[in-house]
């Protein structure tokens, strides 16, 4: 069902006006014409058309699209952008004000984006910037105007009547400003637009429509759908499909383009790629897709990639989605693409010949630098080393399964990921355990156990657990004995908590790990203290744990909590994601210790500390 769409704007029919006054407040370099509402020009602050020794570039077409163009206005690339208002073509009396104030006598190209739904031309770009143009040469300007129609979604037999100007519009931009800035003639300038236009080719997907302001969100694309060749106006596009991985859907707009004759390349030819978000995209999901491109046109097509181009060029205001663009290349056009512009939208430091994308790591192993025989796992377990191994075990499963419900937690009060992080870490703990975990030297194995979370876990969490490993370590090492004993375990626990207090700045009340482990802790040397034995102190210990990790459902968050900036209202209605996970692992050790070695557990224990 439709709804009404939410905007940080003012009024709806002022978002161009003022989206051209913040631009301009933004970037010294640009002006706007004082003649809003009707006219919406923005141009380069240093060019005067009575005073221009060189080809003015002008662009332009509805709003909404932005950065494009006014985004592109500056040296090297357009003199000027001229905007209608969003997904309106601008008036004929905008575009001639835009010519008479940035043309000089080396005249004038425009370059026209035409914007068309399927079989029905959109032509109102066409019309009015080519009635401009007429009017501007009867007034003596010399004018030259490239029409751009890049899209690819349309099989060859719908004809230009079916073409869309879409992002590679933009490189076509680029090239014309580039040999206008090099001070060539207008019919060399148009000559080279013309060319580029000629070898450019764009298809996009998108997962949503747009939403116009002050206008409801359409819910023509339901879950789970995304559109092959949907309009940039968000009008419908070659065909619905169910939403596929990014991998799938790159290799069908790739041969899309590369396969519908439109764009003569061919296997050995050097290109560029352009990966364009239409508004609502993550910056992460276009590198995904670039990544995924780069190589698919190497080594399926046998293209040169020559540059990448990644990021939010021509929008469609907040369209989930992405286009592809490419277009063929030679030396020339190359160094046009590369030239020097102070346009503020286009992306820095595209120029040049690519590095290799990756270098080995200058670090050592992630294995401690130890000896061959402390790096591996036993051949044969001692009754320590078996305890160790049911509890590490216990300990990390415990965590793997609690993933979508600490997740859940934490997307209430974080940012959603701490079962994720959770897990990777406890699935690192496995797979290292098998291979490198010395587990009959305990100290050493907690050592491992830090290198695994510090290799696999990210984040807060991966540092702080890192941290509570290290300090362990250190305390267990600091005994001679191979065999720790519960009290020592315990002075263990205790070194990792003061560790993880004092680097993190949290304590009890803070809602974190810490909430479930220093409770753990005080039971855990209480029981010790008054004779109880090794197993049921554990056990017990872990009991308050649980308590311990329940009751910050009861508290509210200090500064060194991740949910610090929730209000006490949403906190009351989960408890510390952190913290149940180390109740979690908690528990599940001491259970199995109990279930797999009682009275063993305490007849080894107790056995070292007498």
């Amino acid at each position: 069902m439709a709804f009404q769409g939410k905007k940080l704007i003012n009024n709806p029919n002022d978002v161009v006006t003022e989206f051209i006054e913040g631009l301009v407040e933004t970037y010294q370099g640009l002006q706007y014409l004082d003649g809003f509402p009707e006219v919406k020009v923005v141009l380069r602050a240093e060019v005067s058309g009575a005073t221009y020794d060189k080809v003015a570039v002008i662009s332009g077409g509805g709003s909404g699209h932005e950065p494009a163009q006014a985004g592109y206005v500056g040296e090297g690339l357009l003199t000027a952008s001229i905007c209608g208002d969003v997904f309106a073509s601008p008036t004929v009396d905008s575009i001639l004000a835009g010519i008479r104030a940035v043309t000089g006598p080396m005249g004038c190209l425009l370059v026209v984006t035409v914007f068309s739904i399927l079989n029905q031309n959109y032509t109102g770009d066409r019309l009015n910037f080519g009635l401009a143009a007429e009017q501007a040469r009867s007034e003596g300007y010399k004018i030259e105007t490239v029409i751009v129609g890049d899209d690819c979604a349309l099989p060859k037999s719908q004809g230009i009547a079916g073409r869309r100007g879409l992002a590679g519009t933009i490189l076509v931009n680029k090239v014309a400003g580039a040999v206008a800035a090099a001070g060539l003639s207008l019919a060399d300038v148009a000559s080279e637009a013309r060319r580029a236009s000629e070898v450019v080719g764009t298809m996009g997907v998108a997962l949503s429509v747009c939403t116009l302001p002050g206008q409801v969100t359409s819910d023509r694309l339901g879950p789970g759908k995304m559109e092959l060749g949907l309009g940039i106006h968000g009008e419908p596009g070659a065909a619905v499909a169910d939403l596929q991985p990014v991998d799938v859907v790159v290799t069908h707009v790739l041969k899309q383009i590369l396969e519908s004759n439109y764009i003569p390349i061919t296997r050995g030819n050097r290109v560029v790629l352009m990966i364009n978000g239409l508004g609502a995209t993550p910056v992460m999901e276009l590198m995904i897709a670039a990544g995924k491109t780069v190589p698919k046109l190497q080594l399926e097509f046998g293209l040169l990639v020559e540059r990448v181009y990644t990021g939010s060029f021509m929008t469609s205001l907040d369209m989930k989605g992405f286009s592809i663009s490419i277009m063929k290349v030679d030396q020339t056009l190359l160094q046009h693409l590369d030239a020097s512009t102070k346009a503020p939208h286009w992306p820095v430091d595209s120029a040049g010949n690519r590095p290799p994308a990756k270098i080995p790591v200058p670090l050592p192993s992630s294995r401690s630098m130890k000896s061959d025989e402390l790096l591996s796992r036993p051949l044969q377990l001692t009754e320590q080393g078996h305890i160790l191994e049911v509890a590490i075990e216990a300990a990390a499963n415990a965590i793997i399964n609690m993933r979508d419900i600490l997740n859940d937690w934490d997307s209430t009060v974080g940012d959603g990921d701490c079962g994720s992080t959770m897990y990777k870490g406890a699935t690192a703990i496995l797979d290292d355990m098998k291979k490198y975990y010395p587990l009959n030297n305990a100290a050493e194995t907690v050592n491992e156990i830090g290198s695994s979370v510090r290799r696999a876990m990210g984040g807060t969490s991966g540092v702080l657990y890192t941290i509570f490993c290290k300090a362990a370590y250190a305390q267990l090492k600091a005994n001679s004995d191979s065999t720790v004993t519960a009290k020592q375990w315990a002075e263990a626990l205790e070194a990792a908590i003061a560790a993880v207090s004092k680097y993190g700045g949290a304590s009890t009340g803070y809602r974190t790990l810490l909430d479930a482990l220093i409770p753990a802790l005080a039971v855990l040397k209480e029981r010790l203290t008054s004779g109880e034995d090794s197993c049921t102190s554990f056990v017990l210990s872990s009991e308050a744990a649980v308590a311990g990790a329940g009751s910050t459902k009861d508290m509210q968050a200090q500064v060194a909590g991740r949910s610090s900036y929730v209000s006490a209202a949403i906190l009351a209605t989960v408890p510390d994601p952190g913290a149940m996970a180390a109740a979690a692992w908690y528990r599940a050790a001491a259970l199995a210790v109990k279930d797999k070695f009682h009275p063993s557990f305490n007849s080894s224990i107790n056995k070292s500390e007498s």
